[in-house]
């Protein structure tokens, strides 16, 4: 576990780390292609470790070169093996991003139902849907599911997703790379992530056209042969953790390694709360020394929308509020059962929050929090925590690093590389 205090306000500069929910979906994607992919800027945290288990384990060669630990290079195999291990599996959520490479390589995929953090059911519902659409027949049972591939299959398959799912869309997108069909998606989630995945294909060369109602995709028409090289994009989430620690600390920091337009959302929500913040080229800027709280009402709604708040933001924003004047609203309809997880801990704390629903909540501050023992019970409960352990008065105890480093390689050394009093300690 970790303990951490009140101490200076942060300060100085730091560098996020890849971002696990755009290194995931790329891993696969690399799998799906089927030919040598170098990524680079991959994450060290535990969930892309357990990604890279699972392809060795249906056949793929993984490699990092000693000269550059963050590089990852992806090899297919002409033997593909059973299949990834389901215990293994189970741990995380993101296994279901490999079912379009093993029906490429296998004609078959048998994976448990997603694990990692929980926050509420994992549907795969519309994951069904898409490789319906391809022809794919999908069984289920209380341990997983099956997908078998279909046979053949010429033309453009077009998919229209009921909401705009991230896991769907990028289930259609690596389907249409494994089947080399055209793609026509509707209603398309278009998150940094799946932009990443896009980008990527492109760099592979396949065609894309995006708007936020349609996004097609149509193969190459020429296959490059040379090594095909992709970069995770740094970690927005990361960053906005970071940031609202600065903010909540009344500090002054420069978060370099990630885009700009990724962290809007949370830019406009810090401005609107008074605190100085911006993000231009690849680093976002808080500078809170001198900030001013508005007083004005913040309404946290997560999105699945463009240009929305991302859902991930939201945690990190509640633990920021508890110090600032007004009264806030929060909502969480994408996880409903983070709310489950947060809010216990937080009131461990002393926070008072009204909880309106199981999905939303209110809260007004400022509020003065005291330290207590507290746990991380899923990634993004474990970064609000630290956040609000710096500004309550005493020292507050966080056990559960291993769900926190599911996500993060090692948040809380970036916290103290910008100044927090924060160690581990024996538990």
């Amino acid at each position: 576990m970790v303990a951490v205090r009140p101490g200076s306000p942060l300060a100085g500069s730091v560098t996020v780390d890849g971002s696990k929910n755009a290194a995931l979906p790329l891993l696969a994607a690399a799998a799906a292609l089927h030919r040598p992919v170098r990524l680079s800027n991959v994450p060290s945290n535990t969930d892309v470790g357990t990604m890279l288990t699972l392809l060795q384990q249906a056949g793929w060669h993984t490699a990092r070169p000693v000269s550059d630990p963050h590089t990852t290079v992806i090899l297919p195999s002409d033997k593909p093996q059973p299949g990834p291990d389901f215990e293994v599996a189970a741990r995380i959520r993101a296994s279901y991003y490999l079912v379009p490479a093993l029906l490429g390589a296998s004609g078959r995929a048998r994976l448990p139902w997603p694990g990692g953090c929980r926050i509420g059911v994992r549907g795969m519902e519309q994951h069904f849907n898409v490789y319906e659409r391809f022809g794919d027949r999908t069984t289920v049972d209380d341990h997983g599911y099956v997908v078998e591939a279909a046979a053949g299959g010429t033309g453009t398959v077009s998919v229209v997703l009921p909401f705009r799912s991230r896991g769907a869309s990028v289930a259609a997108l690596l389907r249409a790379v494994v089947a080399n069909r055209p793609l026509r998606l509707g209603h398309p989630n278009l998150s940094p992530e799946v932009i990443s995945v896009v980008e990527a294909l492109q760099v592979a060369g396949w065609e894309c056209q995006i708007s936020e109602s349609v996004l097609t995709l149509s193969p190459p028409t020429a296959v490059p042969t040379e090594t095909t090289v992709w970069s995770v994009p740094g970690d927005r989430i990361e960053a906005g953790t970071l940031a609202c620690a600065v903010a909540a600390t009344g500090g002054d920091a420069r978060i370099c390694g990630v885009r700009g337009d990724d962290v809007a959302p949370l830019v406009s929500a810090l401005n609107w709360l008074g605190v100085p913040a911006d993000a231009e080229g690849d680093a976002l800027t808080v500078r809170a020394h001198d900030a001013e709280p508005t007083g004005r009402s913040l309404r946290a709604i997560a999105s699945l929308s463009p240009g929305g708040l991302d859902v991930d933001f939201e945690p990190p924003l509640m633990a920021l509020a508890l110090g600032l004047p007004g009264t806030h609203l929060f909502a969480d309809a994408i996880n409903p059962g983070r709310h489950g997880n947060l809010l216990p801990q937080l009131a461990r704390l002393g926070a008072e929050i009204h909880e309106l629903s199981p999905t939303e909540c209110r809260l007004t501050g400022p509020q003065q929090l005291t330290g207590a023992g507290v746990e991380a019970t899923d990634i993004r409960t474990g970064s609000a925590l630290l956040i609000a352990g710096l500004t309550a008065s005493g020292v507050t105890t966080l056990g559960g690093l291993q769900q926190l480093r599911r996500g993060h390689a090692d948040l809380p050394t970036q916290l103290h590389a910008l100044g927090a009093d924060i160690c581990e300690v024996a538990p």
